[in-house]
């Protein structure tokens, strides 16, 4: 059922970004006077279709892109047949230079318009829920073997990031903070100030989904689960567990690390309930469970925006993907960051979008992918938006149009790239779905 939900989130989240961004290419080509043959939203073999004026509308059995075809276009279809004959008024290749870069151009920005759209909404509807670091502070941090291999400690109070005063405490975990040259945390640890230097390489190993920094969690107990041994051990909501066995854990974590290490074993609770002390004993199940749900005892803070304030706000995070991802090719490219950890194909994206419907992570995604999906298209490979305006670029300046010879045979190496990156894509999501 989980595979199901993922699946359908993935694809109503490319019908989204990929039907608007076709119609971002259809609506100024229309405009232009361009006959526009085919929209379609995934790629054959046809599933459903209907024809209205020039244009034949269809949906296409395999939901991983679509594409508009346009008449006197080098296109992915390579259909060059019409090409023999001499230009039609309507045909793109009789259009002037300028409008052909708009119409180029239009899928891009409709995806850019489309992410930030969708986190202006999320500003302005949900606002920010955030972890102050203060209130973080007040108990410290739990690290990771990763975290405490740069030289983090359990307890450790991060009060800034390059030099900069922590605020929110999700800030301590954001990508374009590890992808920064020279970055670093400074800590307090025993009342002193400390700088733990990033190393260059910690994105990589984060992009392995290790576990990395959490706030130490003080808690309570929230529910039980019927027939658990939290419940059968006579827990009730509300209880504070103090110690296991006489060993104190004062936070979730020292818990959950208590119980892994102590499977299908039985155990003795000293907790306190409405001031009152008392001792249960408790069966941990072989899979280090007791049973119930933790209330974690750290504040969240809720920033709301008006609607001015969310335009800038929603805006600020579209871009900062963009920015994110301009630092990850960098890394990329010197060798920081290995290709095959960073790169994800459609099983990688379902996953992220997890299998249970949240509304809020999903439009999240949408905003997130439609800018990766706009800064992608907007590279400089033939087959792609981006190749297509550097062409039509150099014809602007220069006043001359490259062959059409010579566009197909682009069309073809870029096709050819595009095919070769899908396959190491998925390849590289079953590699990761059976070996991880």
């Amino acid at each position: 059922m989980e595979g199901m939900i993922m699946t359908a989130q993935l694809i109503l989240a490319i019908t989204i970004m990929v039907g608007l961004h076709e119609l971002g290419h259809m609506l100024p080509a229309k405009w232009f006077g361009m006959r526009v043959e085919k929209f379609s939203i995934g790629f054959p073999p046809k599933l459903f279709s209907f024809k209205k004026g020039e244009t034949e509308y269809m949906i296409g059995a395999l939901p991983l892109g679509g594409f508009v075809k346009i008449s006197g276009m080098v296109d992915e279809s390579l259909d060059t047949a019409q090409l023999s004959a001499p230009p039609k008024p309507w045909e793109y290749r009789s259009k002037p230079a300028y409008q052909r870069l708009i119409v180029m151009l239009g899928g891009i920005t409709l995806n850019i318009l489309t992410g930030i759209v969708v986190f202006i909404g999320l500003a302005y509807f949900l606002g920010e829920t955030y972890l102050p670091a203060e209130e973080v502070n007040k108990h410290g941090i739990y690290v990771s073997p990763l975290a405490e291999a740069i030289g983090l400690k359990e307890g450790d109070k991060i009060i800034a990031i390059n030099g900069k005063p922590l605020e929110r405490f999700e800030d301590v975990r954001n990508p374009s903070f590890f992808l920064e040259q020279g970055s670093y945390y400074t800590i307090v640890r025993d009342g002193k100030e400390m700088m733990i230097p990033i190393p260059a390489d910690l994105m990589d190993k984060l992009s392995d989904r290790q576990s990395f920094i959490e706030p130490l969690y003080p808690f309570v107990v929230s529910q039980v689960q019927p027939d658990m041994p939290a419940a059968k051990a006579g827990l009730q909501p509300g209880d504070k567990i103090l110690s296991v066995n006489g060993t104190p854990v004062k936070y979730f974590q020292h818990l959950k690390k208590f119980l892994e290490e102590n499977k299908g074993k039985q155990v003795h609770l000293a907790i306190e309930r409405q001031g009152n002390l008392l001792e249960i004993t408790a069966q941990i199940t072989p899979e280090g469970l007791l049973g119930f749900r933790p209330e974690f005892l750290l504040q969240s803070a809720v920033r709301q925006y008006s609607l001015g304030e969310a335009i800038v706000r929603g805006t600020v995070n579209a871009f900062e993907v963009v920015f994110v991802q301009l630092k990850a090719f960098g890394k990329i490219l010197r060798g920081e960051i290995s290709v095959s950890k960073s790169l994800s194909g459609p099983i990688g994206i379902a996953k992220v979008f997890g299998g249970t419907w949240d509304w809020v992570r999903f439009w999240s995604l949408v905003g997130l992918l439609s800018m990766v999906l706009a800064l992608m298209n907007l590279l400089p490979i033939p087959a792609l938006d981006g190749g297509h305006a550097v062409f039509l670029t150099y014809e602007i300046i220069s006043g001359r149009a490259p062959s059409q010879a010579f566009l197909e045979g682009a069309q073809k190496v870029g096709m050819i790239l595009l095919l070769v990156l899908m396959i190491f894509a998925f390849g590289n999501d079953i590699y990761k779905l059976i070996f991880n």
